[in-house]
């Protein structure tokens, strides 16, 4: 089957960028434990952390008109929240106030007796109400809910005082971020209006162009605010090296084409493992399932919970992934509106069967999402995922799996868990994934795999410490 070669391929790409930013921290162990059933925290900050992020995925999945650009700028905030709350009380960590122009928070505002684990629910809450903008209805009160449910118990033993000053350092930091998000004018203004109606597509034989009754998404998303690297700095690569539009059954354009359509229908037809990964990692349906940059979060939480990461540890895990992710989306949409490459199944339907359909559009109404197919956002997000992952634990090797979708019921794709022996597998399968989902093809995957890994160093080479 051509998905080893894909996997070959894609492998030893991840590999060349993924390993020149890693480097041995005695701190955390060589392979990184099974999961365990029914994990019991040691810290039980990082509990309250985890508790907070989950319910996060757990409201991902409802959300309208937000994946997956709005999803990331939105989880680098909220982090950088949670960050911010308790960096007073982590040893040799560093606020972001000096790194970020405009991030101004007042540290006289936390007095002595202020409770962590309070303070953290409270900013959690007001964060991710903030910054989560749209919602299915009836889902935004869990949020409140959840505030109110912990409030109770850890509240428990505090004095009045202790409370009210708990929850004013916790609501301080959380209007003192949101602030500074609202100082990225470009962010603002396209989390409310994603599609613009002045945006027109380049009309040309082989470009992206949007299909009936369909808009373009965020295609201004490159002027969003990075934390790490911008696509300036990137080094994407030259459009001169892109497979240029073929119709020669020898080309490589044709035959990457011809390869999902093959996989695709292939997979469909026969229900096996292609169709499984392909809907595994899928992630592209609102009130179905999570989104594709929530999944790199489920799997942070995952990872915190089985290797019983202390309250600091898991905090930066999640700073540094809200970093990547919220880059990945800024350099991935740059790159997608630059190049503005068909996505596959235009092709296939001109020039190979008129009648493809790929293994998408039996969950939405379109065939693809509506932005550009070059490079996959997918693929991108698994490798700035994967190489924080990698830098974080101080490996590449892992016994993990992901079980992202085992508490969902009636589901109506095969999000059976899979199971994985290095970051580098999960990455690679995650941006494979779409090519048997029908959506992008090999270039996507693999541009979108080196871009991550790019964007991950940048944001491991902040100094938190």
């Amino acid at each position: 089957m051509k998905i080893k070669n894909l996997k070959c391929t894609t492998f030893l790409l991840a590999g060349i960028f993924m390993f020149q930013s890693c480097s041995k921290d005695d701190d955390f162990i060589d392979d990184i434990d099974s999961p365990d059933i029914d994990v019991e925290l040691t810290d039980k900050t990082t509990e309250l952390i985890t508790e907070w992020s989950n319910l996060w995925v757990s409201i991902d999945q409802f959300t309208e008109g937000m994946r997956p650009n709005t999803i990331t700028r939105s989880l680098a905030y909220i982090h950088l929240t949670s960050y911010e709350t308790a960096v007073p009380f982590m040893d040799n960590y560093s606020s972001n106030t000096d790194r970020f122009n405009n991030l101004n928070i007042n540290t006289n505002t936390l007095e002595d007796n202020v409770d962590l684990e309070l303070a953290l629910n409270t900013a959690y809450a007001l964060a991710i109400d903030h910054f989560m903008i749209n919602l299915e209805t009836g889902i935004r009160q869990r949020i409140s809910d959840f505030q109110e449910e912990k409030e109770i118990e850890l509240t428990e033993g505090l004095s009045e005082d202790e409370i009210e000053n708990s929850e004013t350092w916790g609501r301080h930091v959380a209007q003192r971020v949101i602030a500074y998000s609202e100082t990225d004018q470009d962010g603002e203004e396209q989390i409310l209006n994603p599609t613009p109606q002045d945006y027109i597509a380049p009309v040309g034989v082989g470009l992206w162009a949007a299909n009936e009754n369909e808009d373009a998404w965020f295609p201004y998303w490159r002027e969003v605010r990075t934390f790490a690297i911008t696509p300036e700095e990137s080094s994407s690569v030259e459009f001169s090296s892109v497979l240029q539009h073929s119709t020669n059954p020898s080309s490589d354009y044709y035959q990457q084409m011809n390869e999902v359509y093959e996989t695709t229908t292939t997979a469909a037809a026969d229900n096996n493992e292609d169709l499984w990964i392909a809907e595994f990692w899928a992630d592209d349906v609102e009130g179905l399932m999570i989104s594709p940059p929530g999944r790199q979060f489920s799997i942070a939480n995952q990872l915190i919970e089985q290797n019983d990461l202390a309250y600091d540890k898991a905090l930066e895990l999640l700073l540094r992934l809200g970093f990547a992710i919220n880059d990945a989306a800024v350099s991935a949409w740059d790159d997608k509106y630059t190049y503005n490459i068909e996505r596959p199944s235009n092709y296939i339907w001109e020039y190979i069967n008129d009648d493809f359909s790929s293994n998408l559009s039996r969950f939405i109404e379109e065939t693809n999402p509506a932005f550009p197919s070059y490079p996959s956002g997918h693929a991108t997000f698994a490798g700035a995922g994967a190489g924080v992952f990698i830098a974080f634990f101080g490996t590449d090797s892992i016994d993990f799996t992901d079980t992202t979708y085992s508490d969902f019921t009636d589901i109506e794709f095969n999000g059976t868990p899979r199971s994985f022996t290095s970051f580098t597998e999960m990455a690679t399968e995650n941006a494979y994934s779409r090519v048997p989902l029908g959506v992008h093809i090999e270039q996507d995957a693999i541009e979108g795999l080196r871009l991550g890994y790019e964007i991950s160093d940048a944001v491991n080479s902040i100094n938190l410490q």
